[in-house]
């Protein structure tokens, strides 16, 4: 490809999350010279995601949040920010995006980092001056905080058992709250996890005096006298003082949509994150890519998928011959547990546990004998070990794998012992 000549050229990025802020900073390092514009809704100086749930959360004053980058340093690489405005639309024929403040915004390359929206379902009896809420930016913890105020004593009923609503949970408790998590499915973490560490991190909650309530699904919501009732299906009462749902997101790919772009499953990307428009990318969780490891469509929601698609698109902009290729990892800290997750388990037909003590150990997944993800808890030397024998692709001993006795360096599978077929299972 061509290096492209961009001195008198625009660059304009919806979205100044971790995916924008990073590729805009990327993009100036490549070499990008022409105008450089950070459109997002969010009026806070772009932030770090991750801590909302944790420890912003638990933090309960006014602190600063912690900034991707500091504001001076937008100004010296002549980044231009316009936060608290809307994109409304994309005219893809005149290469212009309408603003909700009436502007209209010329652009020769456009970035999509539109992120996702927190999901809340309709709920029979749900109102507007519920104190009930969602968690996906800073707005929304300030609003949970303003209502737990100095009232720590409160009941507080997480909706969803995924990471989001356990990390919620972890720090609701830790702050003095009673914590309640309603999950409609049968363990935690089911979308995301194998059994044995959905029963692991059920049992670690428990322990901490959060009530875990499985097969639940909330039907109503309605107010007492002394704050909320929720009723689920099968009949069950739970009362609250504050709800907070966390039962997944909804893609923002509004924009991408009106402007005739495919989003089926999120926006459409090739290898260098570029749409089916040559002037329009898309990157971070919005975004689905083909993922050349797995051999299969994916739509990732980590910050390592929103860092890694803003190099590529970035490079890919100026000229480079570029690829994304990236094996996706995840990470979440609920107490003082650190899970830290790489590959993607889905599909597998063999799971091996390597148990350091009671709060360390790793699950290694394999299909067809390949090795498929690594979950770690506490266990970090496993984490790097797993993400280096995935990137490798080298075939290893799943008996190797679950034997303390054999060193992290030694799990690749022998000629000689190929031939033993017996399992360590979970």
């Amino acid at each position: 490809m061509e290096a492209l000549e961009t001195s008198k050229l625009t660059c304009v990025v919806v979205g100044a999350s971790h995916a924008g802020v990073n590729f805009a900073f990327a993009l100036r390092k490549e070499g990008w010279q022409g105008q450089l514009i950070l459109i997002d809704a969010d009026p806070d100086l772009p932030y770090h995601r991750p801590p909302l749930s944790k420890t912003y959360l638990s933090q309960m004053e006014e602190s600063s949040l912690s900034y991707l980058k500091a504001e001076e340093t937008y100004a010296r690489e002549n980044i231009q920010l316009n936060l608290g405005r809307r994109v409304l639309s994309i005219d893809r024929e005149a290469r212009t995006i309408q603003l909700d403040d009436g502007t209209e915004q010329a652009y020769d390359k456009l970035v999509l980092a539109t992120g996702a929206s927190a999901w809340v379902p309709e709920v029979a009896g749900l109102e507007a001056d519920m104190p009930v809420f969602s968690l996906r930016n800073a707005g929304d913890v300030r609003r949970i905080q303003v209502q737990i105020g100095k009232k720590t004593d409160q009941r507080a009923v997480i909706v969803g058992g995924g990471f989001i609503g356990l990390e919620l949970a972890a720090s609701l408790q830790n702050m003095g709250l009673r914590v309640t998590v309603l999950e409609r499915e049968e363990r935690v973490l089911s979308r995301v996890t194998a059994p044995d560490l959905s029963h692991y991190f059920q049992k670690l909650h428990q322990s901490n005096g959060v009530e875990i309530l499985l097969n639940q699904e909330l039907t109503r919501i309605q107010k007492t006298e002394t704050g909320l009732l929720l009723k689920t299906k099968d009949g069950r009462g739970v009362e609250a003082d504050l709800v907070v749902f966390g039962v997944g997101i909804r893609v923002n790919a509004q924009l991408a949509q009106q402007a005739g772009l495919d989003v089926s499953g999120g926006i459409a990307v090739d290898t260098s994150c570029r749409t089916e428009d040559d002037d329009i990318y898309a990157i971070g969780d919005c975004t689905l890519h083909f993922n050349r490891h797995y051999q299969r469509y994916l739509r990732l929601e980590s910050v390592q998928n929103a860092v890694d698609q803003a190099k590529v698109a970035a490079a890919a902009i100026l000229g480079k011959d570029v690829a994304y290729d990236a094996i996706p990892w995840f990470w979440s800290d609920q107490y003082d547990v650190k899970l830290q997750m790489v590959g993607l388990s889905q599909g597998f037909d063999r799971c091996v546990l390597r148990s350091e003590a009671e709060h360390s150990f790793s699950l290694w997944y394999f299909k067809a004998g390949q090795l498929l993800a690594v979950d770690a808890v506490n266990a970090a030397k496993a984490y790097v070990w797993g993400t280096k024998y995935l990137k490798s692709q080298a075939p290893l001993d799943p008996v190797k794998v679950g034997d303390l006795a054999v060193d992290y360096n030694s799990f690749l599978l022998l000629p000689e012992s190929q031939a033993n077929n017996s399992q360590i299972e979970v």
